[in-house]
């Protein structure tokens, strides 16, 4: 791996991050490609989140080394920040706002211009089929609308690189289909989405696979390769391996 390759986006090398005694991201090694959607997965308290937080230069890392855009997570994590969006579970929006309401305070956030944020905003209004319902309270959309808009305030300001965290918990199948659609389109027009995910069939769409584990990385590839570890096809059945052979084998029980 090299920070010198102009289509290496992330790369981390013996990332570690030290709470006390606990190790919650231990000795990490891994590269993003530019246009990659990127599946980070693992168990909860595996190191996923804390490995995100250093990635958009919201917590320092212990040890090791990253560069995020060609930035070093380590001396210059402020320089990442302008340049990612960010979207949680949590969807990220005010409740008690309105639709405009929320897309001007997120503009505001990352210090989208004027001009240009009233384009981005009809952009992020289409996108999410709210047109018509800019002054409807978040509180009461939809899941799937909620969804759609909280990923339009994370892209207001264009970032190169997407952060999703558990985008799609608890959000409808079609509406889950929708989403990953919106991630694919983004993929090919080159932004790179880092995506965690408990869903199966989202996994299945990812370029890319980290399995996390007690704060390491223990598997790396796309889901055709890991498929093919000796581990998991010993794991299979009769039908072939699955990504939930994947992670039996190669996580062990109880790490969705």
């Amino acid at each position: 791996m090299s920070t010198d390759a102009p289509d290496t986006v992330i790369e981390v090398e013996g990332l570690t991050r030290l709470f006390g005694d606990f190790r919650a991201v231990d000795d990490v090694t891994f590269d993003v490609r530019r246009g990659e959607v990127f599946g980070f997965l693992g168990a909860n308290g595996a190191g996923k989140s804390t490995t995100i937080r250093i990635l958009c230069g919201l917590l320092a890392p212990s040890f090791g080394r990253g560069t995020v855009l060609g930035y070093d997570v380590m001396r210059k994590p402020e320089k990442v920040k302008p340049f990612v969006g960010y979207m949680s579970q949590r969807f990220s929006l005010y409740p008690d706002l309105t639709v405009e309401e929320n897309l001007d305070f997120f503009g505001g956030v990352y210090r989208v211009p004027g001009k240009i944020l009233a384009v981005r905003k009809r952009w992020a209004v289409e996108m999410a089929g709210l047109a018509g319902k800019e002054r409807v309270l978040t509180q009461d959309l939809a899941g799937g609308f909620k969804q759609r808009l909280a990923l339009g305030a994370a892209l207001l300001h264009e970032p190169k690189l997407l952060f999703l965290d558990e985008p799609t918990a608890g959000v409808a199948p079609l509406a889950r289909r929708a989403f990953w659609e919106l991630i694919r389109t983004l993929a090919t027009g080159g932004t790179t989405v880092f995506v965690t995910s408990h869903y199966m069939d989202e996994v299945e769409q990812c370029d890319r696979i980290a399995l996390m584990s007690r704060g390491r990385v223990v598997a790396l590839g796309s889901p055709e390769s890991l498929k093919r570890d000796p581990k998991v096809a010993a794991a299979a059945s009769d039908d072939g391996p699955t990504l939930e052979d994947v992670f039996v084998a190669l996580l062990g029980e109880g790490a969705g």
